[in-house]
């Protein structure tokens, strides 16, 4: 299953937006509303949404192209990646990707809140200062 957020434009330089995206505690600040939990962890978080289930994420790449989150349990295998495509010296495109591996079962159920996850995270990423 493949999902992709809008493409925007950050008003922050690649490096900036690569060093926000190291930062596990950061991630809080693209959360939706509705967050009830978020824990750091060394190269990760944990968070839970009303209604929804605990996600626990690490950080696995961050470089001047992409940011990679990956799932922190083995039962999931999905990924979300931001790709990073410097426009100016202090303007990035910025656009998320899911990608995960789900039965026909769960791709159903979880489809359209991962969406609604991603939009939330661009749109916060959009308006970030």
């Amino acid at each position: 299953m493949n999902l992709e957020g809008r493409k925007i434009i950050v008003n922050k330089s690649s490096k900036e937006l690569t060093e926000l995206l190291k930062t596990p505690e950061n991630y809080k600040d693209f959360m939706p509303d509705g967050l009830q939990k978020f824990e750091t962890k060394d190269n990760g978080f944990k968070f839970g949404l009303q209604g929804m289930p605990e996600i626990a994420l690490k950080i696995d790449e961050v470089n001047d192209q992409k940011a990679v989150l990956k799932s922190a349990s083995s039962s999931l295998d999905f990924s979300l990646t931001a790709t990073i495509n410097p426009i100016s010296e202090n303007q990035t495109e910025v656009q998320m990707l899911f990608e995960g591996k789900f039965n026909p079962f769960i791709k159903m159920m979880v489809e359209k809140p991962l969406q609604n996850f991603i939009n939330t995270l661009t749109d916060k990423i959009e308006a970030y200062k």
